[in-house]
């Protein structure tokens, strides 16, 4: 699968390279050039210096052959710009967003964007844990983000979007 990441944070760096290493062609965007360190000498992806919500970035990172677009920067509005980008003008298959905003999420998710609000997900992680201990029964593993162990989370954790 090809597939273009827009944020190369923690989270967009683990994924890049999780991904990468199964075998799928990956391309990731970042404004700030050290932020591919994350990444490591093993990323066989593509890597691409620029603004996400614009077009030549996009394209220079393979836009119009990607199988799926996933924004995850820090900033709601240009996570949500670079999805309706993907999605209107280069009719990406599959589009998803980090918001952090719950009204946000919720608002966007109504409009047919497909968000996930990672306020929302720690939230319901964290009482999962509460209330029924990390040894419970789909409770999410713990453990470092190198690790290969499966994280599954509780049913009720994606339902927000």
């Amino acid at each position: 699968m090809k597939i273009v990441i827009l944020g190369c944070g923690r989270i967009g760096a683990i994924l890049a390279c999780r991904l990468s290493q199964t075998g799928h062609d990956v391309a990731i965007i970042d404004v700030d050039n050290s932020a591919f360190q994350r990444l490591g000498p093993d990323f066989k992806g593509k890597r691409v210096l620029g603004n996400g919500t614009e077009q030549d970035t996009l394209r220079r990172a393979g836009i119009e052959q990607a199988d799926c677009f996933l924004a995850i920067t820090q900033g709601d509005n240009r996570n949500i710009m670079a999805c309706q980008i993907a999605r209107v003008i280069f009719n990406v298959p599959r589009v998803q967003t980090r918001i952090k905003d719950p009204l946000r999420a919720d608002c966007f998710a109504e409009q047919g964007l497909e968000t996930f609000c990672t306020t929302i997900l720690a939230a319901n992680y964290l009482e999962h844990l509460l209330l029924f201990g990390p040894g419970a029964s789909g409770a999410p593993a713990a453990g470092s983000a190198s690790s290969s162990e499966d994280r599954s989370v509780p049913d009720s954790v994606g339902s927000e979007a």
